[in-house]
């Protein structure tokens, strides 16, 4: 398992090693029961704090990924699928709300931001993940601020 970590990210360091360990997790990379490096010894790999991998360690256990045994480490636990489902869900929430932030910052309509999403699902299902540039719903007009517009 390879963990890198970025002092100039914004995320905490603790986060940092718990996403990858999470990434890695959800990925298959790390087997059910497989045994994760100690607390100390990632500690001195990474060069940081015991605390800084006990806290990442914690959260990965509240949040079900893996369990820690007192004197023995901490394992992989089995991948529950609705687990899996709501964190593979709430990573989408999350990327589509940036984008719908963005959209609106860039004064996009509603109706705009659906037929981009649309175009991309479209464009996935044609086996062409990459979008080819912004998408105008048929029924939208060119300029902004109309009435009637969906906003």
């Amino acid at each position: 398992m390879r963990i890198v970590i970025s002092n100039a990210s914004g995320r905490p360091i603790y986060e940092q090693i718990a996403g990858q360990i999470r990434a890695a997790i959800m990925a298959g990379e790390l087997a059910e029961g497989e045994r994760l490096p100690s607390i100390r010894a990632l500690a001195r790999d990474l060069r940081v704090s015991v605390i800084t991998t006990t806290r990442a360690y914690a959260d990965l256990a509240a949040e079900g990924f893996v369990t820690n045994v007192q004197g023995k480490g901490s394992y992989v636990l089995a991948r529950d699928a609705e687990l899996v489902r709501e964190h593979v869900l709430g990573e989408v929430e999350r990327h589509l709300s940036a984008a719908i932030d963005a959209a609106r910052a860039g004064r996009l309509s509603d109706a705009e931001i659906r037929a981009s999403v649309e175009a991309l699902l479209t464009a996935d299902e044609g086996g062409d993940s990459r979008s080819h540039g912004p998408t105008r719903a048929p029924d939208e007009q060119s300029d902004h601020g109309h009435p009637g517009e969906d906003r």
